[in-house]
């Protein structure tokens, strides 16, 4: 039976929870290769194949062959690109040469931050920065430009290009013009030496703002030292403690690690000055129009209109949300009983602990992480006929011998792509929760073959134990929902070109797809069909669940406030310059669109890494929500299994990836084109308390 059978075979196995006599759970493939401890078979006669099953990469010295060979290819790509005469395969041929980079670089970018050894780690970050060098002199490569340019300036050939075509031509042009393409000589000198000090600014940037601050151990109480790490004669502060009880702790953390940077304030100065100044250059009347371009939201000022609006719509909220953690605070620290922005997340939080009893080592024991992969298993399969399963790595394939490899596979198409699993702790991993793509697909027309998707999906979760498997909280149940999310879409999508494939599309669309798998993870008729407890298999009781959404609830608006307040600051800080400092722009915009009290000698900003990877586009996650929230109350609240629901969302939003415009995705799944004020009534409505719970709560 070929391996294309072998998987469509197993796709029609679709048993989840067995139950094969009371207090006994057995686990379908899928879940036990999560549940289960990993045990590699040794095969000493087993070759390694190298990362990722790319022959090269068996050993660090592998990524300068890779490199080589795909800069070679680059070479003969680039010829093809300008000699061929204008039409598709001047698009065919920029696509081809994007994705020869694209895969050496894409690898390296995830090795190079998640491999354990620092061999690896090192010749990954040289590719990268071999990789991103060619890439800037392709982007200023006039020959190149001009065969594009000829091309779209012909209405002849441009008409006859199909829709996904038009648009990847354009955005590979839009690539050459915010490099200065276009400029005469000296400029376009100009622009390519801002290119490469933004370069070295971002990077100074984004590791000065996770240093930690010290401050000497003389000056805070010898009985807070405990909660801090200890250096010489110094305390490290290397974070916020904002779960702390101890209202001093929050306060010092505050403090010592938002304490000014003066080299770092100075950098972040002037990356946003460089930033302003590259996008006049080009054309723009700021860097935030820049960034926008091609986006749900277009302009900055339609994001501005959208947070203001809403601003405005949960001002009410938001008071009674503060007045309620000032009652909280007086009740825990009657002498200091102000309060400030260091409160907002640990009071919030026992705001709700103390109106719904969510303690997640109560929910812990229904969510193994075998138990939630098994559901999102059988929630793609009830929504697009798509199954994972699971396969054993070849030798030398995966970096860890803790990582899971999914295949991808739908029960008419086959094999959709490939998913790798590095879901655990280890040592020197980053603890963050994120999606990498690997390998783009694309249709391959030299080939005649589609080239499969490959992605990561990092998580930090516990090992599972000789008595337990992995136990998820809530929390990292959602997470790993809502990374899932960012890998279907990079699965189901099946665009014609890689330069825009899956969640290579517009920052304020790429969260949808994973936002909305949070309204999946939260809802009682998808939990119920996994979340049982794996010693006795009794189900998760449908009350937990609702009040774990009702708690999401409470002080959200303030939640939402302080989100929107980062976001304004982001949008001014990439407008015209405003002849102040970065710290006066911050105060004045917490006074603005926060409320709680600026803490003097603080500056929170030097902490704001998202400047680097999602500048003047912060706001991009709020109006993702706005859009999941109405796909969800539209599409899925009545049925959320629906097939022919989940196929059309697949249609119309996961199959294009980047290659339609973002809003012409969101009105094909609403039939219907939304305005901002859609987008704030949703995110407002979802603060509504669901009467339903109060009652359950009073029947308990």
């Amino acid at each position: 039976m070929s391996a294309h059978k072998r998987l469509l075979c197993f796709v029609k196995q679709r048993g989840l929870w067995t139950h094969v006599r009371k207090n006994v759970t057995t686990w379908s493939p899928v879940g036990a290769a999560f549940n289960a401890k990993t045990q590699r078979r040794l095969n000493l006669l087993e070759k390694n194949g190298g990362l990722f099953g790319v022959p090269e990469l068996s050993c660090p010295a592998g990524f300068q062959v890779a490199t080589q060979t795909a800069l070679k290819n680059t070479d003969r790509l680039v010829e093809k690109a300008c000699s061929c005469s204008p039409g598709v395969r001047t698009v065919e041929s920029f696509d081809q040469l994007s994705d020869g980079l694209c895969k050496v670089a894409d690898l390296a970018d995830f090795v190079k931050v998640a491999h354990p050894d620092p061999a690896f780690r090192e010749a990954a970050e040289k590719t990268c920065i071999e990789i991103g060098t060619v890439v800037e002199k392709l982007n200023t490569n006039v020959e190149l430009c001009k065969s594009l340019k000829k091309m779209l300036d012909n209405p002849d050939v441009v008409s006859q290009l199909d829709p996904d075509t038009r648009r990847v031509a354009e955005l590979f042009m839009f690539d050459f013009e915010i490099s200065g393409i276009h400029l005469d000589d000296k400029l376009r000198k100009e622009a390519v030496s801002l290119h490469v000090k933004l370069l070295d600014l971002n990077n100074e940037f984004l590791v000065g703002s996770h240093l930690p601050n010290r401050i000497a151990r003389s000056v805070i109480p010898e009985h807070l030292h405990q909660h801090f790490a200890s250096e010489g004669s110094f305390v490290q502060v290397a974070g916020l403690h904002a779960d702390s009880p101890e209202d001093l702790v929050r306060e010092i953390a505050y403090r010592i690690f938002l304490y000014p940077n003066a080299e770092l304030m100075e950098c972040l100065e002037e990356l946003l000055k460089c930033r302003y100044k590259l996008a006049k250059l080009v054309g723009y009347d700021t860097y935030g129009h820049r960034a926008l371009k091609g986006t749900m939201a277009k302009t900055p000022e339609t994001v501005m209109s959208f947070l203001q609006l809403l601003t405005d719509k949960l001002s009410d909220r938001t008071a009674k949300d503060f007045q309620m953690m000032r009652n909280m605070k007086k009740k825990l620290a009657p002498r200091n009983s102000e309060l400030m922005p260091w409160d907002h997340p640990f009071l919030s939080g026992v705001l709700r602990a103390e109106r719904y009893n969510i303690e997640p080592s109560l929910y812990s024991p229904y969510l193994s992480l075998g138990a939630c992969m098994e559901g999102l298993n059988n929630l793609f399969s009830q929504l697009y006929g798509v199954s994972l399963m699971s396969e054993h790595p070849a030798a030398g394939e995966v970096w860890s011998e803790d990582v899971r490899k999914l295949a991808v596979v739908h029960e008419t198409e086959g094999l959709l792509g490939y998913i790798y699993c590095d879901f655990f702790l280890r040592p020197d991993k980053p603890h963050q929760d994120c999606h990498f793509t690997i390998r783009g697909g694309r249709w391959c027309q030299e080939t005649s073959q589609y080239q499969l998707p490959v992605v990561v999906l990092m998580l930090s979760l516990p090992h599972p134990t000789k008595r337990a498997p992995t136990l998820l909280t809530p929390g990292m149940m959602e997470n790993l929902f809502h990374e899932m999310g960012h890998a279907m879409h990079s699965m189901l999508g099946r665009t014609r070109y890689q330069h825009v494939t899956g969640t290579r599309c517009a920052t304020d669309f790429a969260e949808v797809p994973s936002i909305l798998m949070e309204y999946f993870a939260t809802d009682y008729r998808v939990i119920s069909q996994f979340a049982r407890h794996y010693e006795t298999g009794q189900p998760l009781p449908e009350s937990m669940v609702a009040r774990l959404c009702e708690s999401k609830k409470v002080c959200g608006a303030a939640d939402t406030q302080l989100q929107i307040f980062y976001a304004v600051l982001d949008q001014i800080y990439h407008s015209a310059p405003q002849n102040c400092s970065t710290t006066d722009i911050l105060k004045e915009m917490q006074q603005k669109f926060y409320g709680l009290p600026y803490a003097p000698n603080t500056a929170w900003q030097l902490r704001f890494s998202h400047l680097i990877g999602y500048g003047a586009k912060y706001y991009s996650y709020l109006m993702s929500r706005a859009v999941a929230s109405m796909v969800w109350k539209q599409c899925f609240i009545q049925d959320p299994l629906n097939r022919d629901m989940g196929e059309r969302y697949r249609r119309e939003m996961l199959a294009h990836g980047g290659a339609k415009e973002p809003m012409l995705m969101v009105e094909g799944m609403l039939q219907r084109q939304p305005t901002i004020e859609d987008f704030v009534d949703a995110l407002v409505s979802e603060l509504n308390p669901n009467f339903e719970t109060f009652i359950m709560d009073s029947e308990r």
